[in-house]
């Protein structure tokens, strides 16, 4: 599928764009001849990639909740999207134990909304609804997990996003199922790349910490995760909403984008792997400290075999070249004086493209 003739002159919202994986997308959808419109709240802190993209220069940036309904009702309207990714969420495990109330609000009124203003726009083709590997009620299996398996989730945060997939399942197959309209969900693992400072995130920490000289503190070292570069999910949404538009009837529901398996390895190898490439550092478990109490898997792993039949999807970098090249993101920001990160950002999807094109 030649992504080009999929979005170039069709209007996309994204919710969440000032968000790391949202503002990723935004320039790449951009790049790809969208008109592009962000709703988000603006970002979680400073720095960030929407900011160090300079992205409110070169998208619609509208500040917004999507908890707030009429507000969102009225960019819906005014905009009349063909397409819409929603990624605005609160993604914080750790934080959906501290203020749960906001995170369901987020995670699910905040998709509801969404779903609602989808049925009631008549410009909308295709939605895609951006969830979490964590919705499946983990069993601590060493497979991963396929799209039928049953959601659910130990934490709020994971509870959350099971209940926005069962809110897009219902509205799909209650409002969607007779119309020309395509809803789906997708769901990837922990993805990495350059532009994340989100807390309490793996990668993020160790950038932090690499850049001011400091130790990097690992909670736990020993889980395994399902790793993956932030432009691999990024590819599969966007070939997935291309399939929406052509036949939304056949590629509605839910689909995983997770890595290739030799990418699921333990917290520390990868610590070990983000300090080889950024050339020093160290890290240390803090004692005591293994989540504060709070529930954290151990296992956690996707499979994609749905996508890579489907779509023709699946991972195009290993661990190696995915941590490379968020590092090589991470020194640019750092080592360069007033870096325009949007011109990198558009590097690194070109250079990841050619990679896809000779696999």
């Amino acid at each position: 599928m030649e992504l080009e003739k999929v979005f170039e002159g069709k209007k996309v919202l994204v919710t969440g764009h000032t968000g790391f994986k949202g503002s990723w997308l935004s320039i790449w959808l951009k790049e790809l001849g969208a008109t592009v419109l962000g709703y988000s709240l603006e970002p979680p802190g400073t720095p960030n990639n929407f900011e160090a993209a300079r992205l409110a220069q070169r998208v619609t940036h509208v500040h917004g909740d999507v908890r707030d309904f009429q507000y969102l009702e009225k960019v819906f309207s005014e905009f009349q999207p063909h397409c819409v990714f929603h990624l605005a969420a609160q993604p914080i495990v750790r934080r959906s134990y501290e203020d749960p109330l906001l995170t369901f609000e987020t995670n699910v009124m905040g998709t509801l909304h969404v779903l609602e203003l989808v049925r009631q726009t008549p410009s909308v083709r295709a939605f895609v609804n951006i969830t979490t590997d964590k919705c499946y009620e983990n069993r601590e299996w060493i497979w991963g997990y396929r799209e039928d398996d049953r959601l659910g989730g130990h934490d709020p945060y994971s509870g959350s996003k099971a209940c926005a997939e069962l809110a897009s399942q219902a509205y799909s197959r209650s409002f969607f199922s007779q119309k020309d309209v395509g809803v789906a969900t997708a769901r990837a693992g922990n993805v990495i790349g350059g532009g994340d400072w989100g807390v309490d995130r793996l990668v993020p920490d160790c950038f932090r910490a690499l850049s001011a000289g400091e130790t990097i503190a690992v909670r736990n070292p020993h889980s395994v995760r399902p790793w993956q570069f932030v432009l691999e999910p990024l590819y599969g949404y966007l070939l997935l909403a291309g399939k929406l538009f052509e036949n939304p009837a056949e590629y509605a529901g839910a689909w995983n984008f997770g890595p290739r398996l030799e990418c699921c390895i333990p917290v520390s190898e990868v610590v070990e792997k983000i300090i080889g490439s950024w050339g020093s550092g160290t890290w240390r478990q803090p004692a005591g400290d293994a989540g504060h109490g709070k529930h954290e898997m151990n296992v956690l792993k996707l499979n994609s075999d749905k996508a890579y039949s489907l779509l023709g999807w699946r991972g195009a970098l290993d661990i190696d070249n995915a941590i490379e090249m968020t590092a090589r993101w991470y020194k640019e920001f750092y080592w360069e004086s007033d870096a325009d990160m949007y011109n990198d950002c558009v590097k690194q999807i070109a250079e990841y493209r050619s990679i896809r094109a000779g696999m």
